[in-house]
């Protein structure tokens, strides 16, 4: 059968013409394809966080095909832009809405008050309603398996992360990092700027090259354009990706990146809806539920990284190593984490807090 999948790009500054689209209603035939919106925080050619976004969107029209209609805003800013996108989509005909930063929490319980009859997914948020829902990955498990082949291959014993803004998930990532990589170098520090930002090339550039400038071999980040990594390959240091393989941006200094895969969850989710099977709830995946993934190792990461690195990612996927166990100490020496104990999830998604060895 043709797909009649409509698959429309807009920027939110087009989104007047958007909301004129026909093609984005649902008609009152039974065999009308179901309607699904996503509301991205960046453009979806940043080969991160929104680009694997997009990516789960693109599985949905392979896996559905003439079931669905799937359209999307990019680049909606966090806060009154982003209640309007999503007010714009929910007007438009969709049935569910994915929502997919942080920062649209509060426009996302907000419009869906308005619509209570459509469904809301949010990525990385804590507010749930009956017709609101919440997602995300344990993207810092990923963070501990790229620590640790840093705490082997750093021989300044000083990594440089680049972060976007201090919420509980992005100081999660610094912490898991952190402490994989003082389990194999005790004295490994890791040196935080804030950018303030989830996409800028240009500031992500200038804020790695000031962190190589201040020692650092290994470069990391939690934003989301690929500019870290190729001024890392320009100084000739070592450099994860984010959210995505970003080795052919930087084929000698890209050593892994934590690949997000969105894929599963939406294709779960919208086939529950088709069934009207939909609920509210939480999940929150990691490694062994494929929401995380590990890029390939460049062959430039030693044996004895590689090694231990996957001897994480098993120990993790088995339940036998968690990335929080303690003794845990933060930057003043308090305890935070009895010895023998693990962090719970409701500890982690609150963190605020971080680890010894941690300069920010």
């Amino acid at each position: 059968m043709t797909s009649i999948i409509t698959r429309r790009r807009f920027n939110f500054g087009a989104a007047a013409a958007a909301a004129t689209t026909p093609l984005l209603g649902h008609s009152a035939s039974a065999q009308a394809p179901v309607g699904i919106g996503f509301i991205y925080v960046g453009p979806v050619g940043d080969h991160g966080w929104t680009w694997t976004h997009d990516q789960g969107r693109k599985a949905l029209e392979a896996h559905f095909g003439s079931k669905i209609k799937t359209s999307f805003l990019e680049n909606v800013a966090e806060g009154p832009d982003a209640a309007r996108a999503i007010r714009q989509l929910a007007q438009a005909g969709n049935q569910i809405i994915f929502t997919t930063s942080f920062g649209f929490m509060n426009p996302t319980i907000q419009v869906a008050k308005q619509f209570p009859k459509l469904k809301f997914e949010h990525a990385t948020g804590y507010q749930r309603t009956e017709n609101v829902a919440t997602y995300n990955a344990r993207f810092y498990e990923g963070r501990a398996v790229i620590g640790t082949i840093a705490g082997h291959m750093s021989k300044s014993g000083q990594a440089g992360y680049i972060a976007s803004f201090p919420i509980p998930e992005v100081v999660m990532g610094i912490n898991a990092f952190t402490l994989a990589a003082r389990k194999v170098n005790p004295n490994f520090k890791t040196k935080v700027i804030w950018a303030s930002t989830w996409y800028d090339p240009a500031k992500e550039a200038d804020a790695a090259k000031a962190l190589i400038d201040q020692g650092a071999d290994m470069i990391t980040q939690h934003t989301d354009s690929a500019a870290a990594l190729q001024a890392a390959e320009q100084r000739g240091v070592f450099a994860f990706g984010q959210a995505s393989d970003m080795s052919s941006f930087a084929p000698k200094a890209h050593l892994s990146a934590i690949v997000d895969d969105w894929s599963g969850y939406y294709i779960k989710r919208v086939q529950e809806v088709i069934d009207d099977k939909w609920k509210s709830g939480d999940v929150w995946g990691g490694i062994k539920d494929g929401f995380v993934k590990l890029a390939p190792y460049n062959a430039a990461v030693t044996p004895a990284a590689r090694a231990a690195a996957d001897a994480v990612k098993d120990g993790i996927v088995s339940g036998k190593l968690h990335p929080f166990t303690g003794e845990l100490k933060d930057q003043k020496g308090v305890v935070r984490v009895k010895a023998g104990e693990t962090a719970p999830d409701e500890v982690l998604a609150k963190m605020d807090w971080y680890i010894d060895g941690v300069q920010a």
